[in-house]
C-alpha cells in the first residue's frame, strides 16, 4: 500500500522547519519530498503544516504485564506510548513472574505480538528473581530477545554479582542498564533530603544513593569494557561522575526523565504520593546539572521512566504510596513547551534527544526520516496549546502531578511502519 502524509514540516538546523511529505509504502520510507501527486496513493494523511518526526524512542518503561495489569497492560501502555509520539518502547523486567528465562521472555513477547500497537522490546533481568545474585543466563535470553539486561527497580548491590554480569554482557555484545541504587544508604527515605523532606518530617535519600554506585559500576565497566547505561539520572555528584567517565573514555550512556528536568523537591506541597518517585525530585542545583549534562553531552537522552499504578495506591502519604509517575502521554509535550518554546533546547535537540540518540546508542533500527527506513514516524502540533487532562489518557493509570499544565506539542498521528495506530481526531 501507498501512503502519503503531506503538508508537514521537518526540523532542521536547529528550530528551522522546512516543508515536507513522507511516501509511505510496504511500511517503510519511500521518499521525502515537498510535494507528490495524491491520485498515487491509496491513503493520504494531512499533516496541516505541522512538525513530523522521526517516531520518539523511549528506553524505559513499564507495562506492568505479566502481574500488575490492573496498573498497566501492554495493549494500554502502548497506546499510552503511541499517543506520546513513541513508536518503539523498552520494557523493564520487574514483573511476575521475572521474565529471567528464555521461555518466560518468550511468553512476553506472542503477548506483545499480540497486544502491542508500538513495536515493544522488552529487558531481561541480570539475576534471578532481580534480588538474587545468581546471574541469569544472558546469552539464551538475548536468542529469547532480550533487549538488554537490567535489574530496574532495585539494582544490583554487590559489586561482585554486577561485575561478573558485565563481563557476561561484554562477550554477549549487549548493553547493561543499571538503576543505581546503594541500598545502604537509604535509611528509609522517600523523598530527596533536604529542606522540604524536614518541613514535611519525611526521611530523606541521599544524592549519594544514586551517585556511589555509578561510580561503583564505572569503574567495573572499564575493567570489563562493558555498555554501561545509567537510568534516570538526578544527581549533581552522578552527572559529574559520567561526565568524568566519558572523558576516559569508557563506554557509559546516560539517561534523564522529564520530571527530574522539569521539577525539584521545593515544588512539592504536600505529603502527596502523587510527587513521589524513584529517583526522587532533587535540588535546584541537581536539576541544573541535569540539565548541562544534556546540552553538553554527558547525558545521552531522555527516557520518561513511566511508571503506572493504582490510584488508590498512589492517593496515600510518601510513606506508604508506591514510587512512581506516568509520562509517555506527556513527555514531549513538556519538554517541547518548557524547553523549546522558552528557548532552552531547540527542537532538533529534543528530537535527537527522544529519538535519534536513544535509537543509536542500543543500535536500535528507529529514530530516522531516512529513504528505506521503517515508517515509524509521529506528527506534533506545535501551535494549539491544551492542558494536560488525564480523563484523556490512554493508560490505566493517572499518577502525575502534571495534570492541568498547559503544554503545546500535542501529538496529532503515530505510525508504525506506515500504520496508523493513534489519532488525535479518531480518539
Amino acid at each position: 500500500m501507498k501512503t502519503l502524509i503531506k503538508n508537514g514540516k521537518i526540523v532542521e538546523n536547529g528550530n528551522e522547519l522546512t516543508e515536507a511529505s513522507i511516501w509511505i509504502e510496504a511500511g517503510k520510507i519511500f521518499a521525502v519530498g515537498q510535494k507528490f501527486d495524491e491520485a498515487l496513493f491509496e491513503q493520504v494523511y494531512d499533516a496541516k503544516g505541522q512538525l513530523i518526526t522521526p517516531g520518539l524512542v523511549d528506553v524505559h518503561v513499564h507495562l506492568r504485564e505479566p502481574g500488575f495489569t490492573y496498573k498497566e497492560t501492554i495493549a494500554t501502555g502502548s497506546k499510552a506510548a503511541a499517543r506520546g509520539g513513541f513508536t518503539t518502547v523498552c520494557a523493564m523486567p520487574n514483573l511476575n513472574p521475572v521474565p529471567d528465562t528464555a521461555e518466560k521472555l518468550e511468553e512476553i513477547y506472542k503477548t506483545i505480538s499480540k497486544e502491542a500497537v508500538v513495536k515493544v522490546l522488552q529487558y531481561a533481568p541480570i539475576t534471578e528473581e532481580l534480588r538474587s545474585e545468581r546471574l541469569t543466563d544472558q546469552k539464551a535470553l538475548k536468542e529469547a530477545g532480550a533487549f538488554a539486561f537490567t535489574n530496574d527497580g532495585v539494582g544490583v548491590q554487590t559489586a561482585g554479582t554486577m561485575y561478573l554480569a558485565m563481563k557476561e554482557a561484554a562477550a554477549n555484545n549487549m548493553a547493561l542498564v543499571a538503576h543505581t541504587e546503594d541500598e545502604s544508604l537509604l535509611f528509609g527515605g522517600v523523598m530527596h533530603t533536604g529542606k522540604v523532606s524536614e518541613k514535611l518530617g519525611l526521611p530523606g535519600i541521599l544524592g549519594a544513593t544514586e551517585a556511589s554506585q555509578i561510580a561503583r559500576d564505572i569503574t567495573l565497566a572499564k575493567e570489563t569494557g562493558a555498555h554501561y547505561h545509567v537510568c534516570h539520572v538526578s544527581a549533581e555528584e552522578s552527572v559529574r561522575v559520567i561526565r568524568d567517565a566519558k572523558r576516559a573514555g569508557i563506554h557509559v550512556t546516560a539517561e534523564v526523565s522529564p520530571h527530574h528536568l522539569l521539577l525539584i523537591d521545593e515544588d512539592i506541597p504536600e505529603d502527596n504520593g502523587f510527587w513521589k518517585m524513584n529517583p526522587p525530585l532533587r535540588g535546584r542545583a541537581d536539576r541544573k546539572a541535569l540539565i548541562e549534562g544534556l546540552l553538553d553531552g554527558t547525558i545521552d537522552c531522555i527516557a520518561t521512566d513511566h511508571a503506572p499504578h493504582g490510584l488508590e495506591e498512589k492517593k496515600q502519604s510518601f510513606l506508604k504510596a508506591p514510587f512512581g509517575i506516568v509520562g509517555s502521554e506527556t513527555a514531549f509535550q513538556l519538554i517541547y513547551t518548557h524547553f523549546v518554546e522558552t528557548g532552552k533546547f531547540t527542537l532538533e535537540q529534543v528530537v535527537d534527544w527522544m529519538s535519534v540518540k536513544p535509537a543509536e546508542i542500543f543500535g536500535l533500527k528507529a529514530g530516522t526520516l531516512k529513504i528505506g527506513a521503517a515508517a515509524d514516524l509521529a506528527v506534533f502540533d506545535l501551535e494549539l496549546e491544551e492542558a494536560i487532562d488525564d480523563k484523556k489518557f490512554e493508560s490505566l493509570a493517572v499518577n502525575t502531578p502534571f495534570v492541568g499544565w498547559r503544554v503545546k506539542g500535542n501529538t496529532l498521528m503515530t505510525f508504525v511502519d506506515g500504520k496508523l495506530v493513534w489519532s488525535k481526531e479518531e480518539a
